[in-house]
């Protein structure tokens, strides 16, 4: 497991630095990776709550509130109220934000498209696979590390 595990933390790193390094390109500094987090899951869901956001991306909603304020100021992202509930908040992409979203989709598809080529469809597929069927084992399992705690 000690292997896997560094694997997945290779793994992990190496997403990171690319996303960040896509923002870079195509946004200067003006844009954090936690940012382009947020315009990412913004972008995927279907007219999200603040919370919605927050939870997708296991921010505390403190935490989060801060970094929307900085992408409303920064007209990526427009916060409405919930026309059925008013303390409830719909996030929204800007048409900026929309701009910025596709540009550092583009940047980490490229990368991708790269890594991908130099496998055989077969590889790939079975790399896609496995993926999925982590992601699916680790939504059934217990948080991580409350049973190491107790």
């Amino acid at each position: 497991m000690n292997q896997f595990r560094e694997s997945m933390f290779i793994l992990s790193r190496k997403f990171g630095i690319l996303n960040e390094q896509s923002c870079v390109n195509c946004c200067g500094k003006e844009l954090s990776l936690v940012q382009s987090h947020i315009l990412y899951e913004v972008n995927r869901q279907n007219q999200p709550s603040m919370q919605d956001i927050a939870s997708a991306l296991s921010m505390d909603i403190t935490t989060f509130s801060r970094q929307v304020k900085n992408l409303i100021d920064k007209n990526l992202i427009k916060k409405t109220p919930d026309l059925k509930d008013n303390r409830i908040h719909i996030l929204s992409l800007t048409d900026k934000g929309k701009e910025i979203q596709s540009k550092i989709d583009l940047e980490f598809n490229i990368y991708l498209e790269q890594v991908f080529s130099q496998l055989s469809e077969f590889e790939r597929d079975t790399i896609i696979r496995s993926i999925e069927l982590l992601n699916i084992s680790m939504n059934k399992a217990e948080v991580c590390c409350v049973a190491a705690l107790k």
